[in-house]
């Protein structure tokens, strides 16, 4: 099969790969039951030591600058409660932990979770946190520029391999609430 976006040697849908996934992100496409059919979720695989932006670009495809995000783990305090999240924007923008994330989650104190707390909570490993798979509880804040893309480049759970995933599916991911602004430049 052909990537839907970039220029990758290896392209699968995620359903015929699960193997390649790590275990919440492969039980997560397994389960998927969205109005998106999950193999239009593409795995692509990769190669760890290309993951340097510039590097990736270089080899995969320029116009993923544009239709790439990133999706990291947050924690938000109030009155000594922690509330674990996670944010997905545009990788050219960077999320505004102490603005949007804030307020979404009533805290007082909104910051990135620790690297140990991320890719422990997770299962995932670090550079590849997904936002397929995450902990059942956690809200997952998505700014509204990923879900107009036809298809957006994220993690797959691990360094090695990444996903396509239509836009339109971060929406329908569980506690999933698009925000405008939550990524800024």
């Amino acid at each position: 099969m052909r990537a839907p976006i970039g220029r990758f040697d290896t392209a699968t849908p995620a359903p015929d790969c699960l193997d390649e996934l790590t275990r919440p992100v492969a039980d997560a496409v397994r389960k998927w039951r969205g109005g998106t059919p999950a193999d239009q979720i593409v795995y692509v695989d990769t190669e760890p030591d290309w993951a340097d932006t510039a590097t990736f670009v270089e080899h995969y495809g320029a116009e993923l600058l544009d239709q790439s995000a990133n999706c990291v783990v947050v924690a938000g305090k109030r009155g000594g409660e922690t509330t674990l999240a996670a944010c997905v924007v545009l990788s050219a923008t960077r999320v505004d932990v102490n603005g949007a994330v804030r307020r979404q989650l009533g805290s007082r104190k909104a910051s990135f979770a620790p690297m140990d707390t991320a890719t422990g909570e997770t299962g995932m490993e670090y550079g590849g946190i997904t936002p397929l798979g995450l902990p059942a509880d956690w809200p997952l804040l998505v700014d509204s520029a990923v879900v107009e893309l036809p298809y957006v480049l994220v993690g797959s759970g691990r360094r090695r391999g990444k996903l396509l995933v239509p836009g339109k599916m971060f929406a329908e991911l569980p506690n999933a609430v698009v925000l405008e602004g939550l990524g800024v430049a």
